[in-house]
């Protein structure tokens, strides 16, 4: 399956983290499949706030040194081998695609009133129906997804709120 964008705003900043939270533990029960997650929201005084969920290339590193560490162990050169691991590691991850895309991220930001907040999550799978009844009690608005505009409306009316305006 394709990778979907979907961003939910939320009335407080409050609402998309525990919305969050939930996304974290749908995604521990394997219900939920994300390729990468963003969670950005505005202040009182108007400062914008960005967490991503990971940073892919640096995971990617990572294991790609832990392997490459071991495997270099065997044959002598372990430090060797964390560089070649590392750069593979990072290589693999460009390649396999960038994540939710930091611009549009701080464009919808820019939109948000203070107070408000929002999550962008690029999802490969997930048990529809569970996810949507688990964040039905957060009051989620549909800001925008890449779905099919079908697919889109029957989210949005599923979350109980229409798609917020274009």
């Amino acid at each position: 399956m394709a990778e979907q964008l979907v961003v939910l705003g939320f009335d407080s900043v409050e609402q998309a983290r525990q919305a969050w939270s939930l996304g974290r533990r749908l995604r521990r029960d394997k219900r939920l499949d994300l390729a990468d997650g963003t969670l950005v929201w505005r202040d009182k005084r108007g400062h914008i706030t960005i967490r991503r969920g990971a940073n892919p290339a640096r995971t990617a590193a990572l294991g790609g040194a832990l392997c490459g560490g071991v495997i270099g162990t065997v044959f002598f050169a372990p430090f060797v081998g964390l560089g070649i691991g590392a750069g593979a590691g990072a290589l693999a991850s460009r390649l396999s695609g960038p994540g939710v895309d930091a611009d549009l991220v701080r464009r919808i930001a820019g939109h948000l009133q203070p107070g408000r907040a929002a999550i962008f999550a690029l999802v490969r799978g997930s048990a529809a129906d569970e996810v949507v009844d688990a964040l039905r009690p957060h009051h989620p608005v549909v800001i925008m997804t890449t779905l099919p505009p079908e697919r889109e409306r029957r989210l949005a009316r599923a979350l109980g709120r229409r798609p917020a305006p274009a």
